[in-house]
């Protein structure tokens, strides 16, 4: 994690929240079952190390208020959180604030107060631009909410971090890819994507056991996200976070279905590599050993899980045997399949 990007989070499950959302159970998500107080806020700097009276001696933290929907709270709540950061800013060991929220509780006097505050960054849990799929999600807003809310935050000078779902009832890949070019036209400095999980003791999870939702597996969602994510990147929009952090509680089985793997982030980055490399082998007529060129970073990537990648291809392109090879001169995300006669004298063009 850079110096810059050394986030203290500080969880607030359901706090704001004016509607459930279907798949929504934040107590689980985040593993806590108690909302932040001006006292929790409190403890958390002071584990983190900081101290209000003495000044930092090192990389100071940014304050993220997350898992509720922080602009909704009630003013004088959202005035006394942000109140007990102040004198850690002051003191260096705060360096910003960030808050996440809903596009329909942001307005130019509630973005007023966060800017008086410290607050630089604001995370709008968009999560579709489809207004059935968000009727259907029990979100409460519309995509025309998540449109006003981005320009506003950004009129005001926020960095704006947008956040997607996949796999949300009513939805269909079409539909969320849909979603990723009108994100994208609104600019962000960062995305995060969550397919969805269902998860046990919310409205989804009962009509998912009801037969009324269709599951969106792991592998529904690494072959959607293998396609979403490359279009972020084309635009240079970071994301930032691909799928649910990891718990024991998912893993223990709250997570009772949908698209929840504790590595999934490099299931959807391995596969994005393997398209790419078999997109350039389908246009090549070749045979014998073959050099996958990639960055010495994408290594793995390219690999797979073992040897994921490796063995698809070699299924695919039965004629093929394959070799990942680490080289600087090719870009991330890139694959290179250079002309070379193999070891067993069959030559490869």
């Amino acid at each position: 994690m850079s110096p810059r990007n050394r986030i203290l989070p500080v969880f607030i499950p359901h706090l704001g929240c004016p509607y459930h959302c279907v798949f929504c159970n934040q107590n689980a998500i985040t593993g806590q079952n108690y909302s932040a107080t001006a006292e929790v806020v409190n403890k958390t700097l002071e584990r983190a190390g900081c101290r209000r009276d003495e000044v930092c001696d090192s990389t100071p933290f940014e304050v993220a208020f997350y898992g509720g929907s922080f602009t909704a709270i009630p003013k004088e709540v959202q005035k006394t959180l942000l109140s007990i950061v102040q004198p850690y800013r002051a003191a260096g060991w705060v360096r910003s604030i960030r808050c996440s929220t809903r596009p329909d509780a942001i307005s130019s006097d509630i973005l007023q107060l966060l800017c008086r505050y410290g607050v630089e960054t604001i995370e709008l849990g968009c999560q579709s631009m489809d207004d059935d799929v968000l009727i259907k999600s029990g979100r409460g807003h519309k995509a025309e909410d998540v449109v006003r809310a981005s320009h506003l935050i950004r009129e005001e000078g926020f960095h704006l971090i947008l956040q997607m779902m996949t796999g949300l009832p009513g939805s269909d890949p079409d539909k969320d890819l849909q979603t990723a070019r009108e994100l994208i036209e609104l600019d962000p400095d960062g995305v995060r994507i969550y397919p969805t999980v269902i998860i046990r003791d919310t409205p989804l999870f009962d009509m998912w056991k009801k037969g009324e939702y269709e599951e969106h597996t792991v592998e529904d969602a690494v072959c959607l996200c293998s396609r979403i994510i490359p279009m972020f990147l084309e635009s240079r929009i970071p994301v930032i976070r691909l799928g649910l952090n990891p718990s024991d509680d998912l893993s223990g089985g709250t997570a009772a279905g949908g698209a929840y793997h504790p590595s999934f982030g490099e299931l959807v980055y391995s596969r994005i590599m393997r398209n790419r490399a078999e997109q350039i082998l389908q246009s090549r007529k070749m045979s014998g050993l073959v050099e996958l060129h990639v960055s010495p970073s994408f290594v793995s990537k390219m690999t797979g899980n073992r040897k994921s990648n490796l063995d698809y291809l070699s299924r695919i392109f039965p004629d093929m045997e394959f070799r990942v090879i680490p080289d600087d001169s090719v870009p991330d995300w890139d694959v290179a399949v250079p002309l070379q006669k193999d070891w067993k004298n069959s030559i490869i063009y």
